[in-house]
């Protein structure tokens, strides 16, 4: 072998070396990383928000004038609803009821006759879980489930609110429910009718506690059922106490759905 031809072998066989340690491991090009995934995923169909919902947790309506807001959370059974539906009737007053997907389901005729009585429906979650548990996914999930068990139980499109679970909610939750479509509203004052004798209740107290909040804009907070499935809800009971009290002291029962109207330039 010359030395020319010596040196042209050292040189092929660096270049063989260089060349297998660039090359990836299978031999073959290596794939991009996938893109990650967008959370929340995207919008709903309902309207554009008013700006004064977006970045905020809504606990008033933004009034001067003496109104208040009835609202019902139907997570459990639908024992009171009846009565609730006809003193509410009988009142003239405007309810927002705001229902799991899971009531929804087991419910559909109760939850249509809240529509039917021309009451708005809004979204409580799936199945009420305590959110900050749960991935930004988990969170869209339970959102967007709700939202389409209300609309297959009503047969259109429920209000864009949305009431977290135990009312328990954050910024980055607010923001995520806000992307999906959706205002955070909560409440004022609950009036702990739930908690039912056993736990303390009675008609009066949950009245007392909706009177010892009364502001203009206020968000009463109740229930129509129990969580135990007990025969006696004392929100029932009290809610054509609440109305009549809250009227003498010249407030008026507003509609939840006004928080829809733009406010004035």
């Amino acid at each position: 072998m010359t030395q020319r031809t010596a040196l042209l072998t050292v040189i092929a066989a660096l270049m063989a070396i260089v060349a297998s340690a660039a090359a990836p491991a299978t031999g073959r090009t290596a794939a991009a990383a996938p893109a990650a995934a967008v959370c929340p995923s995207g919008g709903t169909d309902a309207p554009a928000l008013p700006a004064n919902l977006l970045g905020r947790v809504v606990r008033t309506l933004p009034v001067q004038q003496q109104m208040v807001a009835l609202t019902f959370n139907a997570a459990w059974d639908e024992t009171g609803l009846d009565t609730v539906l006809k003193v509410l009737h009988d009142a003239k007053a405007p309810a927002t009821f705001f229902l799991t997907g899971q009531f929804a389901e087991a419910h559909p005729a109760a939850a249509r006759a809240m529509a039917a009585a021309g009451h708005g429906i809004a979204n409580h979650s799936y199945s009420h879980p305590h959110f900050d548990e749960l991935t930004c996914e988990g969170r869209e999930r339970e959102v967007r489930l709700a939202d389409q068990a209300l609309r297959t139980a009503i047969g259109t499109a429920p209000l864009p609110f949305v009431r977290f679970p135990y009312g328990e909610t954050t910024a980055q939750q607010v923001t995520e429910v806000n992307a999906l479509g959706f205002a955070d509203i909560e409440w004022t004052t609950d009036t702990n009718g739930y908690l039912n004798t056993a736990g303390g209740m009675t008609v009066q107290k949950a009245v007392t506690r909706a009177l010892d909040s009364l502001t203009p804009g206020e968000i009463i907070q109740m229930h129509v059922g129990d969580p135990n499935e007990r025969p006696t809800i004392l929100d029932a009971q009290a809610l054509p106490l609440i109305i009549d009290a809250v009227r003498a002291r010249g407030y008026e029962i507003a509609d939840l759905r006004t928080l829809l109207a733009a406010p004035p330039a």
